[in-house]
């Protein structure tokens, strides 16, 4: 996104709607710092410019994922899926991402208003292969990965930034305790903050065993998590 210097008015109206903190004022008119522009497309949307000075264009690659990644109004490439470019575990009964016997694990970068470089998110998913996870196929940042068995992210998009992306991985239950503590010890080395979610299916008892994990692990979880009840349909064979 970039504002058009003859139309500007310097009205600074469009100034506190961006998330990243990337329009300023110099010499007069409202500029975009492209490198912080995560192209979310909010200042634009606000409809807080008068003179329609915002220059939206399309980007080229690597940048074009910016948008991809932080406005919910563009789909992803990889899944076709807009926002966060995947369905997470919300549609499990139809997807069977999430087996008997297993946890599924996703972490999200840079939500809330903070943006998260995917030089961060490639040290932890890199991290979290090591411990031996299996990536979500159809999910944006697992495109981006030149080898899903090292988590390895393509060297061109390291340092493009985004508003908001998840990596998503499975593991067996077992492996649990092994997952979560190299997380810990990747989360101290990024400059960004993170949103974790651990998806585990309900016992025919209504008991669910990733909770007393983390309660033996000493980790704090809330209870007002998404349930998924089941309601979807064709079922994904042998799915729950």
């Amino acid at each position: 996104m970039k504002i058009d210097a003859e139309l500007c008015i310097a009205c600074e109206e469009c100034v506190p709607y961006c998330p990243m903190l990337a329009i300023s004022m110099k010499d007069d008119v409202a500029v975009i710092d492209q490198d912080e522009c995560v192209e979310c497309g909010i200042c634009l949307r606000s409809g807080s410019c008068s003179v329609d000075a915002f220059i939206d264009e399309p980007a080229t690659w690597p940048r074009q994922i910016r948008a991809e990644f932080s406005n919910p109004t563009v789909p992803h490439r990889s899944t076709g899926l807009a926002g966060r470019g995947t369905e997470e575990v919300k549609t499990n009964e139809v997807t069977g991402r999430l087996k008997p016997g297993w946890l599924a694990f996703a972490i999200e970068f840079g939500r809330p208003v903070t943006g998260a470089r995917f030089r961060d998110v490639d040290m932890v998913a890199q991290a979290l292969a090591k411990v031996g996870i299996t990536f979500e196929p159809a999910n944006p940042v697992t495109a981006l990965m030149e080898d899903t068995k090292t988590g390895k992210i393509r060297e061109d998009v390291l340092n493009e930034k985004a508003l908001s992306a998840i990596i998503e991985c499975v593991f067996p239950r077992e492996k649990g305790p092994a997952v979560l503590k190299a997380f810990q010890e990747a989360v101290k080395k990024i400059d960004t903050v993170c949103s974790v979610d651990l998806a585990d299916l309900v016992e025919p008892d209504e008991s669910v065993p990733a909770e007393k994990m983390l309660n033996e692990l000493g980790i704090p979880y809330r209870i007002n998590g998404k349930t998924n009840v089941g309601l979807g349909r064709p079922k994904f064979k042998g799915g729950n």
